[in-house]
């Protein structure tokens, strides 16, 4: 979807206005709002008191979280909405505590653009990764991908396939997905070492996670052993260069079964001038920020970068609308038979 044209001086401030609402939810779980709440009904004067803010902050506030269907007025009193009440609810157990928070960091790295406009290099391009950081963003991927993933396995057609490959694929997600599908399907993930100690994690609590396997890789610079039916390389294309990525495929090309298929996920451009879908462009920015050599890339060119590996049968695959991680976002190439 194309977003409106900035024409007039109304148009300009409607679209630099917009940080409004996502600084006012922003504000809400930096007050652990809707932990607060949790499945209670409150009027402001008690909530103050319980969450100790404002009362004419936490009206202003309340109202508006009430606007846009996170909470629900009636009369004096607020209460969740079914997600807040259990995705933004620390005391649920389906919290989505990981993705929430890195969503939440987000509006302190995207006010550093300027900064990385500027120098070419992604925020905090200078200090070592945390130790725990790359346990924290592993979980919010799962934490992001697990419904979705469900919807992607029910209408992929992985019948005939024994053997796949989840190339940089942190959690497991998308392979536990594909082997809770397919009783005869055997998986290996692909990822760090930190990012494998999650998967094993959430796999042990899935029967289907036995038949889950995990290969601690630098694929980008090491060679992938063994042969798979199907290599699956989601939301990972992002993240390098076209040249990292266009290197990787011929690597991947080696380690397919003849006939085997690479399906990338991704957040694909659709339009000849590379702007659209606004997702997709509004990503790349993220990998600015985030990366060394990141982009978003067009459908086309990463087709064209598949054919030049060799790979043949290179084509989308269409998902029922609304279901899909992007719009558009599956791409399936073949090695010959």
């Amino acid at each position: 979807m194309m977003p409106p044209s900035i024409t007039t001086i109304e148009a300009f401030r409607n679209v630099l206005a917009a940080y409004r609402l996502p600084r006012v939810i922003v504000t809400a779980l930096e007050l652990d709002l809707f932990t607060a709440i949790a499945t209670g009904s409150w009027t402001i004067k008690k909530l103050a008191q319980a969450i100790d803010v404002s009362e004419r902050g936490l009206d202003i506030l309340c109202r508006n979280l009430a606007m846009c269907g996170l909470l629900h007025k009636r009369g004096m009193t607020y209460r969740n909405n079914p997600f807040a009440a259990t995705r933004l609810n620390a005391k649920h157990s389906q919290y989505r505590d990981a993705y929430v928070e890195l969503l939440r960091s987000q509006w302190t790295d995207w006010s550093r653009l300027t900064e990385t406009v500027r120098g070419g290099r992604p925020v905090d391009h200078d200090k070592p990764e945390a130790p725990d950081y790359r346990r924290q963003f592993t979980w919010a991927m799962h934490h992001h991908s697990v419904d979705v993933a469900a919807r992607i396995a029910r209408q992929m057609n992985l019948s005939r396939v024994r053997t796949l490959l989840d190339l940089g694929g942190g959690p497991g997600t998308y392979a536990m997905a594909f082997l809770a599908r397919h009783p005869k399907l055997e998986a290996t993930v692909c990822d760090r070492a930190a990012a494998l100690a999650v998967a094993k994690e959430i796999a042990a609590t899935h029967k289907a996670g036995k038949r889950l396997s995990y290969l601690p890789l630098n694929f980008m610079d090491e060679p992938l052993s063994g042969q798979y039916d199907v290599v699956w390389y989601s939301n990972v294309l992002h993240i390098y260069s076209p040249e990292e990525n266009q290197a990787l495929f011929r690597r991947v090309f080696s380690a397919l079964a003849p006939g085997g298929r690479l399906i990338i996920q991704d957040a694909f451009l659709h339009d000849r001038e590379g702007l659209y879908p606004e997702e997709a462009s509004l990503f790349a920015v993220s990998m600015l920020l985030f990366t060394e050599r990141g982009n978003t890339y067009s459908l086309r060119d990463t087709a064209r970068w598949l054919q030049a590996a060799g790979y043949v049968k290179i084509r989308p695959i269409k998902m029922k609308k609304g279901t899909e991680d992007w719009d558009g976002g599956l791409l399936e190439a073949a090695r010959p038979a």
